[in-house]
């Protein structure tokens, strides 16, 4: 059966590593929005912002969804992880990959967000994660999961509402 899922949440609340795990456990392929923005000069500020507009979201999305569809249309799985600030970035996505789906709010308490970042190889820093927080988390999107766990624990909550797995 092939769905795509959606980890959304704030910076440090552990998309990537849930979202790069479960490519595994599921033989998914991931797109990671931030990585698409970045390596597509979109991930700049507009002047007077606190974010990335909803209009490079779009313009990532537009890059990886037929690459996303080609996947789907095989039966295949698909995961994205980002921080969606716009309501409109996740519904176009919804409306454009007409799929089954999964949403998911991965939620932690900033200062959980903020000591995670600090063990990334490449750090983003303290008000990066108090800026993207203060912007991320009052949306909740789908499903709701606390974050605030160990790895394992969060991937058995979001496991419990996808599909089971033919062995």
């Amino acid at each position: 059966m092939s769905y795509f899922v959606v980890l959304h949440g704030p910076l440090g609340s552990g998309k990537s590593t849930n979202a790069e795990k479960l490519a595994r456990i599921l033989n998914a392929k991931r797109f990671a929005l931030d990585e698409v923005l970045s390596e597509n000069n979109l991930d700049k500020l507009e002047p007077n912002s606190a974010c990335i507009p909803a209009a490079n979201f779009i313009k990532g999305l537009e890059i990886v969804i037929p690459k996303a569809r080609d996947f789907l249309q095989k039966g295949k799985i698909v995961i994205f992880d980002g921080c969606f600030y716009h309501y409109e970035v996740l519904d176009y996505l919804i409306k454009n990959l007409n799929f089954p789906h999964y949403v998911f709010t991965l939620k932690a308490p900033i200062n959980v967000c903020i000591d995670r970042d600090k063990l990334r190889p490449k750090t983003l820093g303290e008000d990066a994660a108090r800026a993207v927080y203060t912007l991320v988390s009052c949306h909740n999107f789908g499903i709701i999961i606390d974050a605030n766990k160990s790895l394992e624990e969060t991937q058995r909550a979001i496991m419990s509402h996808l599909p089971k797995i033919n062995n």
